[in-house]
C-alpha cells in the first residue's frame, strides 16, 4: 500500500544507489532546481480552467492576464502525429464529438467545439465508447510541422499554439507539459514533445537562471525517457498515492521534483520535509482553496497547480503584503516568473 489520505503514517529513510547518490536527484538535477524560498509559484492547471473551457486558448490567455506564473497543459498525439492539448483520452467529455484522441487526425478535431460546454452545463456525460477505427499508419522518424489559423473561439489547441503564446507572452511565463499514460504511441508522445522544444529552442535553452519548461507524468517510464531525451529540462513525477519505496522522498531516477495530490499532503504534511531532504522539490495540484493555498505555502510547497490563479495569487498576495517573490529560483521575482 502507498502512502494516501487516511493510510497510516509508516517512516522510511532513502536507500543508498549503487552509484553511490543518496537520493535520486543528482548535481545537475539539483542545480536546476535551486533553493526553496519566497512564495510558491503559481501554475494555472489546463489554464485558468474555473472561468474559461480547459485546454482552449481563451483559458491560457485569462491565466497570463491574472498573473500565472506558468501554464499546465496535458497532451496526446494524434493519429497523424500531432500534439494536441486534450486531458481525457475521449473528446466526449469536452467537446461536441465522440471518439479517442489518438484515433482520430488533426484535421478530425478540428471539426469540433471544445469550448461550449463550459458555458452552459458543464461536461457532457460520458457515453459508451463507440467502435472505433484502427490507425496502421504511426509516425516516429519525424514529427509534423503546425501552422494551423488559430481558432480563438474554442477549437482543438496543439502544443506549438500553447509554445507560441508563452514564448511571446510579453513577459516570462513558464510552462509545465504532462504526458498521459498507458497510450498506443508509448514512448513516441515524450519524443514529440521534446522535438517541438527543440522547435522553440527550449530544449536545451542557452539562457541564465532556472529551466522554464517542466516536463511531468504519472509514468516512471516516461519521466526517464525525458531525461534521456533532455536531459537539461527538469522533470516532474506525479503522485495520487505514494508507494512505500517512496514515503522516504526519493523519487524515482531521473525526477527531481514531486507533483502531489493536495489530498496526500492533507494528510501526510511531513512527506514534504522528506522530499526536500533527499533533494528534491514538490509541486501541489489540484489547489483552489485559499485555506489550501496557505497551508501549501507554509509547508514550503514550491509550486501550488490551481485552476484559479487569480484567487491563488490574491490569496498569496495578501498575506506576503508585497505581491510578488523576491526574483530566487522558484518563486515570481521582479523579472517574472522562473520555474523553480
Amino acid at each position: 500500500m502507498g502512502l494516501r489520505p487516511g493510510a497510516p503514517q509508516q517512516h522510511c529513510s532513502a536507500r543508498p544507489r549503487p552509484d553511490g547518490r543518496s537520493a535520486i536527484v543528482g548535481a545537475r538535477e539539483r542545480a536546476c532546481l535551486g533553493p526553496v524560498a519566497g512564495r510558491p509559484l503559481v501554475i494555472a492547471h489546463r489554464g485558468a480552467s474555473a472561468e474559461r473551457a480547459e485546454h482552449t486558448l481563451a483559458a491560457y490567455q485569462v491565466a497570463i492576464e491574472q498573473g500565472a506564473d506558468a501554464l499546465e497543459c496535458d497532451v496526446r498525439l494524434t493519429a497523424d502525429g500531432h500534439l494536441v492539448c486534450v486531458h481525457d483520452r475521449r473528446i466526449d467529455r469536452t467537446s461536441d464529438g465522440w471518439g479517442v484522441v489518438s484515433t482520430k487526425t488533426l484535421e478530425d478535431l478540428r471539426r469540433h467545439d471544445f469550448a461550449s460546454w463550459a458555458e452552459h452545463d458543464g461536461p457532457r456525460p460520458r457515453r459508451r465508447p463507440l467502435r472505433e477505427r484502427r490507425v496502421s499508419a504511426r509516425r516516429s522518424s519525424s514529427w509534423p510541422a503546425d501552422t494551423p489559423v488559430v481558432d480563438a473561439s474554442g477549437g482543438i489547441l496543439t502544443l506549438p499554439i500553447l509554445l507560441d503564446l508563452v514564448t511571446s507572452a510579453g513577459r516570462p511565463v513558464g510552462l509545465a507539459i504532462e504526458t498521459k499514460h498507458p497510450t498506443r504511441y508509448a514512448g513516441w508522445v515524450e519524443e514529440a514533445v521534446v522535438a517541438q522544444l527543440r522547435n522553440f529552442g527550449l530544449a536545451s535553452p542557452q539562457r541564465a537562471g532556472p529551466h522554464p519548461v517542466r516536463l511531468m507524468s504519472f509514468s516512471a517510464q516516461a519521466v526517464r525517457r525525458f531525461r534521456t531525451l533532455a536531459p537539461g529540462v527538469p522533470r516532474v513525477f506525479l503522485l495520487e498515492r505514494v508507494p512505500l519505496r517512496m514515503r522516504g522522498g526519493v523519487l524515482p531516477f531521473g525526477a527531481g521534483i514531486a507533483g502531489v495530490d493536495i489530498a496526500i499532503l492533507r494528510a501526510h504534511p511531513e512527506y514534504v520535509g522528506r522530499v526536500h531532504q533527499a533533494g528534491g522539490r514538490v509541486y501541489a495540484w489540484t489547489v483552489d482553496e485559499p485555506e489550501d493555498v496557505l497551508f501549501c505555502r507554509a509547508l514550503g510547497v514550491s509550486a501550488i497547480i490551481t485552476n484559479r490563479p487569480a484567487l491563488v495569487l490574491e490569496t498569496l498576495g495578501a498575506r506576503a503584503g508585497a505581491g510578488r517573490g523576491s526574483g530566487d529560483p522558484g518563486v515570481a521575482g521582479p523579472a517574472g516568473p522562473v520555474l523553480g
